[in-house]
């Protein structure tokens, strides 16, 4: 496995969940290109699942890098298993976007930069089409606050709603809520490749519908924590740019993390098509080592 090199970014446009006096952190990993790539290398933006890591998107990072491209992740704040888990974390989706397009921000600023693509897992597929359009539904999320729209547990985060209640005043739920359904897109962001996106109900269709950028989309046709018919399907279907197929009839949401052996396969090969992905809508050339 490839160590990637790791910096710790802050947002200061954005507030600490765990302390409001300090800018958000927004941890980020990079898996450079064993051969240079030149003055500017293309990117790849990554990532995670709710309630994961980066790192488990090594899997997709170290094929990406050792294709030529730089790949860049982060640990989404109080959404991480690095850092612990904080409900907002897992209730306001809309910052995940906002996470890669600052830390590709900071890496413009730095060095010139090829042209950029995002890819990401479950609620990673949702943060990646973000970047290139979809947005969500304000008034479907207060109904899902409000009770009046129910909603299954998530494994990482049991009672996410009865806890962010409890933890989050009103008026920050408020002043948060009217932000929710924000455009996210970043012009930067060429294509998307998304791997059993999550959240696609709570979508809003013309945004989707709006999307005029390439994404490429796999999904399992075993999964039930985001079910192809409600996620994935309805990107496919509301994207007019979309194309995608099911990675395979038994293969299950978490075939895609990085420490589960019955995924391997299903993950290399998943791998070596969005690396493919990208060369074509990037217009970059295969590197050798």
């Amino acid at each position: 496995m490839t160590q990637p090199q790791i910096r710790d970014l802050l947002d200061e446009s954005r507030r600490d969940y765990r302390d409001d006096g300090r800018p958000r952190p927004v941890r980020t990993y990079l898996w450079h290109p064993p051969v240079p790539y030149g003055d500017a290398p293309p990117v790849v933006l990554v990532s995670h699942g709710t309630g994961g890591a980066a790192q488990q998107m090594a899997w997709l990072a170290e094929p990406l890098a050792a294709a030529g491209f730089l790949a860049v992740s982060v640990d989404h704040h109080a959404n991480n298993l690095v850092d612990g888990y904080l409900p907002q974390g897992f209730a306001f989706e809309w910052e995940r976007p906002r996470d890669l397009s600052f830390a590709l921000s900071v890496l413009a600023a730095e060095r010139p930069l090829g042209p950029v693509g995002a890819a990401g897992f479950s609620s990673g597929g949702y943060t990646s089409a973000a970047l290139v359009g979809a947005r969500l539904d304000r008034a479907l999320l207060l109904a899902v606050l409000g009770g009046r729209v129910p909603i299954p547990d998530l494994p990482e985060f049991p009672g996410l709603l009865d806890a962010l209640r409890a933890s989050v005043p009103d008026e920050q739920l408020v002043q948060a809520m009217a932000e929710a359904d924000g455009d996210h897109a970043d012009t930067r962001v060429r294509a998307a490749f998304l791997v059993c996106p999550a959240i696609g109900e709570l979508l809003a269709l013309e945004s989707l519908t709006a999307v005029d950028r390439p994404v490429e989309i796999r999904w399992g046709d075993a999964d039930t924590i985001t079910p192809p018919e409600a996620n994935a399907l309805r990107y496919l279907n509301a994207i007019p740019t979309a194309d995608g197929r099911s990675a395979g009839a038994d293969v299950e949401h978490y075939h895609f993390l990085s420490d589960n052996p019955v995924g391997e396969s299903t993950r290399r090969q998943v791998a070596s098509e969005a690396v493919n992905f990208f060369h074509a809508q990037l217009r970059t050339e295969p590197r050798r080592a």
